[in-house]
């Protein structure tokens, strides 16, 4: 291991920690040039694996994401030595160009893999295949053979506010870009390789603090950053050529997500461990279902959708107040299994209320199916309709209504969070008798976190009803809970950004590789575990939970600091 010797003021005379080899950046740039022109030839001999590669000069959805890797790792590579050099006192080219050729060259070795298992041996792989991979490797090496330099820290860059705001836009273009991409993969080969390529992307932007600049022109230009992210989400059907499959996918996402942020108040900020908690997005599915003009509701009453809105997170809402009230005096363990409880005891009571073994209401295991699709000002989101010259299906038009939910959920997370309630219920979760010694109504806070964590599971509930158009007790079973919980842990407790990837990732995943669906939970506690071991603090932590679990960490405390000054002034 090298040791780095302490940064100076001066970043043209800043020490490295090795010194390079002559030969690395010739070499990086051969590999940059191999990887371009092999993404151009052919990879595969057969045109039906992999979305066909298998022709010269037409560089198919994969070796366009290798072109991708090919010209980040240019950039890097012009920004040590070339016309970009005052880029590279900034960005940490060495460790970013790791991360780049590291991750292209274990892209082509599953791209050749991939070819091989599916047409039956080696033969199959063009030379265009083993021309990237040399190219990808050559990066590899010329990064390990470049010097470790004492950079500048890119949280303090500034740029014009033209310049912050496009980058802002070009990152959301790109995210939009990937995830229209990877959904519309038809192959679970292809799929897996789309991941490696957005994690190499993803590693060697925070590698070289590109990142850092662009989280901290969102912090300051908030405004632009939510109104960016939600174009690029409004948009995303228009992406999908009506595909309802893929909506299909994207709207039990949308659900997801709106339930982990409800979840995310209990557990991220409160700090109350909920193993339940899918329990509330059944009780409003339930009352959505049986108050619908469905011929199996067993309710009469057939208000609007809106008043079903507000009486099933209501009831959601009440479900948390009567669970909370008698078990919020414990914690910990036995909150957990108190809550393990309720959730199973409602999945229970769905299959007992079936005018056999108690009142007619939610006739038992067969559920509530022909639930009709909504209808709200005369739209009716079960009718295709035409945007943009895009016919939009059902799922599509469920997407939308659920995109408004999810930025109410946010909005109402960040508000909270942000209050005099959300500090009450982080100085909970940090030491509960402190907390109290100072004045906070912890059993209060406690509850009103169940509550309102419930009323916003309950709201999501609803709309899944119309648009899975049948709920069942099946659907509301303990390893739902456990997901929820799983996506507020690996995305980062308490945060938006994070709840969200997580969700997205745990809900998303699993519907693109059904080949896996055997080893699910292996995977699932897999990533738990490396989680747990490398990351605690999820994909997407906040500063101050970053904190908590490096507390030895001098420099990330200023940055913590430094954050909420920025915030600060930008409010």
């Amino acid at each position: 291991m090298t040791d780095i010797e302490t940064p100076v003021d001066d970043i043209s005379q800043a020490p490295v920690a090795k010194p390079g080899k002559p030969i690395a950046w010739p070499l990086g740039l051969a590999g940059v040039v191999l990887v371009i022109v092999g993404s151009f030839l052919s990879w595969s001999y057969d045109a039906s694996i992999l979305n066909d590669l298998s022709i010269n000069f037409y560089p198919g959805g994969l070796q366009i994401l290798a072109i991708i890797v090919a010209l980040l790792s240019l950039v890097l590579l012009l920004a040590e030595k070339g016309p970009l050099v005052k880029l590279g006192s900034w960005l940490d080219v060495t460790l970013a160009l790791r991360a780049l050729g590291d991750g292209l060259t274990l892209y082509m070795v599953l791209v050749v893999v991939a070819i091989s298992v599916e047409s039956d041996g080696l033969i199959n792989v063009n030379p265009g295949g083993y021309v990237t991979l040399v190219g990808a490797a050559l990066i590899a090496v010329s990064a390990y053979l470049l010097p470790l330099r004492h950079l500048r820290d890119m949280s303090e860059a500034r740029m014009p506010a033209w310049f912050e705001i496009l980058s802002i836009a070009v990152l959301m273009a790109a995210l939009l870009f990937v995830a229209a991409y990877a959904l519309g993969l038809p192959d679970a080969w292809s799929f897996i390789l789309c991941l490696v390529f957005v994690f190499t992307a993803a590693i060697g932007l925070f590698r070289s603090g590109a990142m850092t600049f662009v989280s901290h022109a969102g912090q300051r230009h908030r405004k632009v950053l939510t109104l960016a992210a939600f174009a690029a989400a409004f948009l995303f059907p228009f992406t999908q050529n009506g595909s309802d499959a893929n909506m299909s996918i994207a709207g039990s996402v949308l659900v997801f997500s709106a339930t982990a942020m409800g979840l995310n108040i209990v557990v991220g900020l409160a700090g109350l461990l909920d193993l339940g908690y899918i329990a509330f997005l059944g009780s409003g599915a339930y009352v959505a279902a049986t108050l619908s003009n469905s011929a199996f509701a067993t309710i009469g009453w057939k208000p609007p959708f809106l008043v079903v809105v507000l009486v099933g997170a209501c009831v959601a809402a009440v479900l948390g107040l009567i669970i909370g009230s008698p078990t919020l005096r414990v914690s910990g363990d036995y909150l957990a299994i108190v809550t393990l409880g309720f959730g199973e005891i409602f999945r229970f009571s769905m299959f007992n209320l079936d005018g056999n073994n108690g009142p007619n209401l939610t006739n038992g295991p067969n559920g509530i199916p022909g639930i009709p699709d909504l209808e709200l000002f005369g739209f009716n989101f079960g009718s295709e309709h035409t945007l943009a010259g895009i016919e939009l299906g059902r799922f599509s038009n469920y997407y939308f209504l659920l995109l408004i939910l999810v930025g109410g959920v946010i909005l109402a997370f960040s508000r909270l969070n942000n209050s005099r309630i959300g500090r009450g219920w982080v100085a909970i979760r940090e030491d509960e008798k402190a907390a109290e010694a100072m004045g906070v109504n912890v059993f209060g806070l406690k509850l009103l976190a169940f509550s309102i964590g419930a009323f916003l599971a309950g709201l999501a509930g609803t709309i899944k009803a119309h648009q899975d158009g049948a709920v069942s007790p099946d659907q509301y079973i303990f390893l739902e809970s456990a997901f929820l919980l799983a996506a507020i842990v690996l995305g980062g407790m308490g945060t938006i950004a994070g709840v969200l990837l997580g969700a997205t990732i745990l809900k998303m995943l699993p519907e693109k590789l059904r080949f896996f669906s055997e080893y699910r939970l292996l995977l699932f506690g897999l990533l738990l575990v490396l989680m747990m071991r490398f990351r605690p603090e999820g994909l997407v932590a906040s500063r101050r939970r970053q904190l908590e679990f490096h507390e030895e960490d001098e420099a990330l405390a200023v940055a913590v600091e430094e954050e909420h000054l920025v915030i600060e002034e930008a409010k």
